[in-house]
């Protein structure tokens, strides 16, 4: 298994500044004390910020100090935190991963929208040139919890739709929205009164490249993954995006075990 170093490591070194500047400014005082307590103000607020936008912060920080992470498998992690590397004989291989935000429910679908849409996941896969990898996992919601969410994404679409009628000139687009934001929680609430089983889906794509040196991998790599990017979006009306840092990990440990249950997918997710 790969050593990783995650947010939440940066997040925990940040967390033992602040307490260290806590306790340098119990222990001391005058100017000491105030630098202690500026330190453990700062580790704490940055250890936050890590914590909630490592994915984001932790590929800047990697590539602004050239850290590049290696792990016990022979892989490497360059500091942008992009593309995975591996050097087998005298050819080294890039991969990269790719997250996919599918928005529209085939259980929503009719029979022929279902067909239409199957194939251009068909056109969509036989149109790419190279090894790629495909990743689906589907999870059950909680009920109880959707239920109270979408309740509340109601009320919330009814205050907004009876404060802009409540308006001397009322916007003619946000009323037409509101309205059918109502509607749309109010169809989500009927389903799960007739029993409907709300799903959730992670998807991502992977794909991998050689090359005689590692620029030359991650260059054709990333043409790989535009490819990808254009092909999967078009064909499928869905979102795509290269998955970095902590993501982009995520998606490496999911390659060797995947979480137990939903609420632990939910939890790295």
């Amino acid at each position: 298994m790969p050593f990783i170093m995650r947010p939440s490591h940066f997040a925990y070194a940040c967390m033992a500044i602040a307490l260290l500047g806590a306790l340098g400014s119990v222990t001391s005082g005058g100017i000491i004390n105030l630098l202690g307590a500026a330190v453990a103000g700062g580790g704490a607020l940055a250890a936050l910020l890590i914590y909630k936008y490592g994915y984001f912060i932790i590929p800047v920080i990697t590539k602004f100090t050239n850290i590049v992470l290696m792990t016990d498998s022979g892989y490497e992690v360059p500091p942008s935190q992009d593309v995975i590397i591996k050097k087998v004989g005298a050819e080294y291989y890039a991969t990269k991963f790719l997250g996919v935000r599918i928005y529209e429910s085939a259980a929503e679908k009719s029979l022929e929208e279902n067909v239409v849409y199957s194939n251009y996941f068909e056109r969509a896969i036989s149109s790419v040139k190279f090894v790629t990898k495909f990743c689906m996992m589907v999870y059950v919601k909680d009920t109880g919890d959707y239920r109270m969410k979408i309740e509340t994404k109601k009320a919330e679409s009814q205050l907004k739709l009876s404060r802009e009628r409540d308006k001397p000139e009322p916007d003619i687009l946000k009323l037409d929205r509101y309205e059918r934001e109502v509607v749309m929680w109010t169809s989500e609430i009927e389903k799960l009164a007739r029993g409907f089983k709300p799903m959730a889906t992670v998807a991502y794509v992977m794909t991998t490249a050689s090359g005689v040196s590692k620029e030359s991998a991650k260059a054709t790599v990333s043409s790989q993954a535009n490819e990808l990017k254009a092909t999967i979006s078009n064909s499928l009306n869905c979102e795509v995006e290269e998955l970095t840092g902590d993501e982009m990990l995520r998606c490496v440990e999911w390659e060797y075990m995947l979480p137990s249950n939903s609420q632990e997918l939910k939890e790295q997710i």
